[in-house]
């Protein structure tokens, strides 16, 4: 692996921090599921709490900031700026369900640069930069190389998807599922009504892992569509799910 830039090692260092608090509250979810008040107050307050460490250890770079829960935050830098999710799959750290992340990604004049996913519970880092290949664990990942949709696995919430018969699974989280795809995990990603912090990350580490992206507009925020593979199957892929 070639040295990371210093961007990127930022990015690194800010999810290390968060991640901290993000396992200590994720430990008091089962004692809140019996609770009478539950725990979404508690989740919605580790959101935030997440974003603001986030948002501290990356404003040493003079960014603006685009991120989930608090909106755009504009610096004098506006071409350059950051797009945070801090946690991906909510409704999974809600619930008690260890399959969660933070998500972020830098952009320089409307171009991905370098994208991190970072799974706490299991301790689990995928992070890419523009040109320098995507990694896990300081590993190089590539994309499947399967042919055949019969041994593929893809993952969906199948919104919007009609007679298609195409093997899925519901993660409850769009960045690791890019993320899965982008290390051969998962063969294919599709999904309808994603945010743009959704994706940012998982989008430039599919692509420099040699996987292929439908067309995301980065001026746009929200409802995005994504159909995400190999270079190998995408076309197909892409024909199949025409309507989309």
């Amino acid at each position: 692996m070639n040295s990371i830039s210093p961007n990127l090692n930022l990015m690194i260092k800010a999810c290390e921090k968060a991640s901290k608090v993000l396992i200590r509250d994720f430990g008091e979810i089962e004692n809140l599921q019996v609770s009478k008040k539950g725990p979404k107050d508690f989740v919605t307050n580790a959101d935030k709490k997440v974003e603001k460490i986030l948002i501290s250890e990356l404003s040493k770079k003079n960014y603006s900031i685009i991120s989930e829960e608090i909106g755009l935050i504009k610096n004098e830098n506006k071409n350059n700026f950051w797009i945070i999710d801090p946690i991906d799959g909510t409704t999974n750290f809600l619930h008690g369900i260890p399959h969660f992340c933070i998500s972020i990604a830098f952009v320089s004049n409307n171009e991905i640069l370098s994208g991190v996913i970072f799974d706490p519970i299991k301790n689990e880092v995928f992070f890419a930069e523009k040109n320098n290949g995507s990694f896990f664990n300081n590993q190089r990942i590539r994309v499947s190389r399967k042919r055949s949709f019969d041994e593929c696995l893809f993952g969906s919430n199948q919104d919007g998807i009609k007679n298609i018969e195409l093997n899925t699974r519901i993660s409850g989280s769009a960045a690791l599922d890019l993320a899965y795809v982008a290390s051969g995990r998962l063969d294919g990603f599709f999904q309808k009504n994603l945010n743009i912090w959704d994706i940012a990350a998982g989008m430039l580490l599919l692509t420099e892992a040699g996987g292929r992206i439908s067309f995301i507009d980065m001026k746009k925020t929200k409802n995005h569509s994504v159909i995400a593979s190999s270079e190998i199957i995408y076309p197909e892929l892409n024909k199949l799910l025409a309507n989309f």
